[in-house]
């Protein structure tokens, strides 16, 4: 027999030490096995080690009553794989009851992006008579340039930007770091930025920090901020509905690949360890398409 808690402990330690797993990852872990053990409790099971497959078939379906979407029953169904692969390897139990248990085939949704010109006008809607507006407009421009994520962004520190060079060093999931190349739109506006707004909104002592992008009170900018920030940026602009973070790093993989770029440059650029999570950006637009037949078909 093996205490909950003390196998959940074991699990978590594998997974900072030996994965060397992200933060946000381990906390979705967590969350998902303390279900699990609340489900289990519901049914007199105490000890993780007694689970049998018919168990795991009970836990899904209560999954399914709930109206969950087939992703997060994905998800929540690996991770207890992962849990009890972990700890057959550790020897607490003889196998593994979730091994039988079928992931549910995701539906497959084409990642949301913005046109080239759509982009183009949010750009161009922008206001830069302000440090909000300033710092604003070197955000979006870095987000677009670069498609790092979000909590990427929001990481990024003035040591880690080298406008000569033309590069930021991200500090990606699982704690892997690699060089992502920022252009020239981007490098002017962060230039102006770190200059006059980030230095205007930073000027208590109180404030003094590394982190490149600032909220109004002079504190590291967050991944809330950035949402509300592109969300007002939106609304100010022509274009319609609501401005995700990531679909700026949607807008970015699709535009690279609708220009030409090969899919294992946009790999690396995003940070992505399989190239199976690029290829749901090798779709093109209807404009990309109606282009190649006009340029290829030779009754065009």
């Amino acid at each position: 027999m093996i205490n909950q808690n003390k196998a959940l402990s074991s699990f978590i330690e594998y997974l900072q030490i030996e994965k060397n797993s992200s933060h946000y990852t381990i906390e979705n872990y967590k969350r998902d096995i303390h279900e699990f053990f609340l489900f289990l409790n519901e049914q007199g099971i105490t000890d993780v080690t007694s689970v049998e497959y018919f168990d795991v078939r009970l836990f899904l379906t209560n999954l399914y009553e709930k109206k969950l979407s087939k992703r997060t029953v994905a998800r929540k169904t690996s991770c207890l794989r992962s849990f009890y692969k972990f700890l057959l390897r550790e020897g607490d139990v003889k196998d593994n009851p979730f091994s039988l248990a079928s992931l549910p085939k995701k539906d497959q949704k084409l990642p949301r992006f913005l046109y080239e010109e759509e982009m183009n006008q949010l750009f161009s809607s922008l206001k830069k008579d302000s440090p909000i507006g300033i710092r604003n407009t070197a955000l979006l421009e870095l987000l677009y340039a670069t498609g790092i994520r979000v909590s990427e962004c929001c990481e990024v520190k003035l040591q880690d930007i080298d406008l000569s060079l033309g590069t930021v060093l991200v500090h990606g999931k699982g704690k892997k770091d690699r060089y992502v190349p920022v252009g020239r739109y981007a490098q002017e506006a962060i230039d102006l930025y770190i200059r006059t707004a980030r230095m205007e909104m930073t000027s208590s002592d109180a404030k003094a920090h590394a982190y490149l992008f600032v909220n109004f009170r002079g504190d590291p900018l967050t991944a809330r901020g950035v949402r509300y920030i592109l969300n007002e940026l939106i609304k100010k602009s022509a274009a319609e509905g609501s401005l995700h973070p990531h679909m700026l790093r949607h807008s970015f993989a699709t535009h690279l690949l609708n220009n030409g770029a090969d899919i294992r440059t946009v790999q690396e650029l995003l940070g992505h360890s399989k190239i199976s999570s690029t290829q749901v950006y090798t779709h093109v637009t209807k404009d990309q398409l109606k282009k190649v037949y006009n340029a290829s078909h030779p009754r065009a």
